[in-house]
């Protein structure tokens, strides 16, 4: 017999950790020798480089270490997301550079056609010549047969009035 509960099938994912996505701006919590730090990846840089100078000018060389690592952790994980994102910008940049050459290639391209077209003489509008019986004269609407009135409508004769009274029974 089957179980009721429905299985995730889509979630592939089965550690719980975030798949690739903007780091900078995640949200971490971090769990360090003070406890959890939670904040975004600079946030916890921050922090972990002034729980590191507390513990220098405590004297603890130990935690002074730990709290430099944990920081340093965390600006490498910075740096990489940080060289993505300038990477991907580079690319899209670069695809963007490529779009507007064949934009403007193009573009030169229908405007040379255009020029080619327009300064031929022989591809140039001819007048029209007249045919045999016209008097070379243009047709103006003035010189047209003027269209004649619309009709009005036809007046209905009126009814004859209703005689309301009943006719008396004699």
């Amino acid at each position: 017999m089957r179980s009721t509960k429905s299985r995730s099938r889509g979630n592939k994912n089965r550690n719980n950790r975030p798949s690739g996505g903007n780091i900078i701006n995640r949200v971490f919590d971090s769990s360090g020798p003070a406890g959890k730090v939670r904040g975004t990846p600079q946030q916890i840089i921050e922090k972990y480089n002034q729980l590191h100078r507390d513990a220098v000018l405590s004297g603890d060389r130990v935690d002074a270490e730990n709290f430099a690592q944990h920081a340093e952790h965390y600006t490498r994980m910075l740096a990489d997301a940080q060289r993505e994102v300038d990477a991907k910008r580079e690319e899209q940049e670069a695809q963007n550079r490529e779009r507007q050459a064949e934009r403007d290639r193009e573009r030169q391209e229908r405007f040379k056609a255009q020029e080619a077209v327009s300064n031929d003489p022989a591809d140039a509008d001819q007048p029209e010549v007249a045919a045999e019986g016209h008097n070379g004269l243009v047709e103006t609407p003035e010189a047209s047969p003027k269209p004649k009135p619309a009709r009005k409508p036809r007046q209905r004769k009126p009814r004859p009035p209703v005689d309301d009274a009943p006719e008396a029974a004699e």
